[in-house]
């Protein structure tokens, strides 16, 4: 332990630092708590939600869910004898500070390749005072929330852990960490696979559910999309200019209502969810291209940039990185799409069903023009990835800049400090889906379109992007643009908040981690 502090003043500075931490003056630190506590002391810590959870479950022994203060000395007094005998087995020329020269020997003995500039960052995050060199009181300071059982290797995974992490708790696996073998601080390779695994699986079952329970209102959409003509529309119109609102609600109304009779004639309940199973099997292989495309995306964009991080580059090729995770997906997946809305658009009544219908679909698909013909809309569907990931993201910052700073300036606070719920985050990610989802539902529409023609219920054909927009319009009008948007919308909600359910499931039954 560091010989230089009594064990008087290394109480009475435990002491000062669980009191800033227990901003409530409660006598005790709950998850929350710990994570305002990090906040106002601005440890580096503050926005690694990943690993607050490791925290709370290392320094509470009692497992109540709250950290005592006997706890807290209890787990730091032992860290500091730890990180003492580290920093002293670093500290060669034993004067008491590393310099970077020790701090570079003392990693490549402990079997890790740091280049110069991540280097030069792990040593700046530690020398507060920028004098060249780490003090213990530093460098104490700095791994005193470790949560695990420290040495070289875990302090410099612990500091990748940090860095990872922006102000919005997402987290992004660098190179440097695979190379450790490790998913997070204390956690080999195995952990990591298991990590992605559960995600891959938790968003695999939330997907599932969600999609299943949603699929009514998809099946609505892509019906009344398939029908042409405006004469519901006319009559609203009419209705309105002529004062009666209520009959233009219930016209306006009237073409859902007739769409829901059609479908439950062609094949009662069983018809609002014809085509969901297509829709679920592709779950996976579209998360996972997406993921492995998002990565690559980011890896290249690193090296334009110059950087041998990929988790740091410009917000820029972030977007553009997901974009092309997008477009990536969209066209792996993009044939089973196209034999959903066919298959769904074949349904009729006393016709065929199920997988006898799908086969039957996927036949005359591949009859009429091979595999183009499973491709068709193509172009529209990825002119949409980029506006709509735009405006869904710059919706949801500013939605949430707004309720960030109102709040803090009720409570006379950094916005930084300001705890946004998680209903609050749900209904601005529900909105944001909403508006972005509205801007671009014209592309949508005739994507479709182009995806089901020639088929029993949209019997129409086109010769493209351009011909299919001339006619839709023609004989629609603007409005025709919009058709299906209302249960489109509807849908939104209720699949925001199903997909959250199984991801707390599989983290209560510990297959992911709890920041997820």
């Amino acid at each position: 332990m560091n010989e230089r502090e009594s064990q008087k003043a290394r109480d009475e500075r435990l002491l000062r630092l669980f009191n800033n931490l227990d901003t409530r003056s409660e006598g005790h630190l709950d998850l929350e708590g710990l994570r305002r506590g990090l906040k106002r002391i601005n440890h580096p810590l503050k926005d690694a939600e990943h690993l607050l959870h490791d925290i709370l479950e290392a320094v509470d022994t009692s497992k109540d869910g709250l950290i005592q203060y006997s706890e807290f000395k209890h787990f730091f007094e032992s860290a500091d004898r730890e990180l003492w005998r580290i920093f002293t087995s670093v500290d060669l020329d034993k004067n008491g500070k590393i310099d970077k020269a020790e701090l570079r020997i003392a990693l490549t003995r402990a079997g890790l390749v740091v280049d110069t500039k991540r280097l030069q960052e792990f040593f700046d995050s530690m020398d507060r005072n920028n004098d060249g060199v780490i003090c213990y009181e530093e460098w104490r300071d700095f791994l005193m929330f470790m949560p695990h059982e420290a040495s070289l290797k875990t302090i410099y995974s612990y500091y990748l852990s940090t860095v990872n992490v922006n102000p919005e708790g997402d987290v992004s696996l660098s190179d440097e960490i695979n190379h450790l073998g490790l998913g997070k601080t204390g956690f080999n390779s195995s952990d990591l696979t298991l990590n992605i695994s559960g995600y891959f699986l938790a968003g695999g079952i939330a997907g599932a559910i969600s999609r299943t329970a949603t699929a009514p209102f998809d099946r609505i959409k892509v019906y009344l999309i398939a029908q042409t003509g405006n004469s519901a529309a006319k009559k609203a119109i009419e209705a309105v200019t002529q004062g009666e609102a209520v009959q233009a609600a219930k016209k306006a109304a009237g073409p859902i209502k007739d769409s829901i009779r059609a479908l439950w004639r062609a094949g009662g309940v069983r018809s609002f969810f014809a085509g969901n199973g297509l829709n679920v099997v592709k779950i996976l292989p579209e998360s996972a291209i997406k993921f492995g495309s998002f990565e690559a995306a980011k890896r290249a964009f690193s090296r334009l940039e110059g950087t041998s991080d990929a988790s740091n580059i410009s917000p820029i090729s972030r977007f553009l990185a997901g974009g092309i995770g997008g477009v990536v997906s969209q066209f792996s997946i993009y044939p089973i799409d196209t034999l959903k809305f066919r298959m769904q658009c074949e349904l009729v009544e006393n016709g065929s069903t199920g997988n006898r219908l799908i086969l039957e679909t996927f036949r005359k698909t591949w009859t009429n023009g091979g595999p183009h013909a499973f491709y068709k809309g193509l172009p529209l569907a990825l002119i949409g990835i980029f506006p709509y990931s735009a405006i869904d993201l710059g919706t949801f910052e500013y939605m949430k800049r707004s309720y960030t700073a109102r709040k803090a300036k009720r409570l006379k606070c950094d916005e930084k400090d300001v705890e946004v719920p998680n209903w609050i985050v749900l209904g601005i990610g529900a909105t944001s889906g909403s508006v972005g989802a509205t801007a671009v539902y014209p592309i949508n529409v005739l994507r479709t379109r182009l995806q089901a023609q020639g088929t029993a219920q949209h019997p129409q054909t086109y010769t493209g992007m351009w011909d299919v927009t001339v006619k839709t319009y023609r004989a629609e009008g603007f409005r025709g643009m919009f058709r299906g948007l209302t249960p489109n919308l509807l849908k939104v909600v209720p699949a925001v908040s199903i997909v959250r359910f199984p991801f707390s499931i599989l983290t209560v039954l510990r297959v992911l981690p709890s920041h997820y």
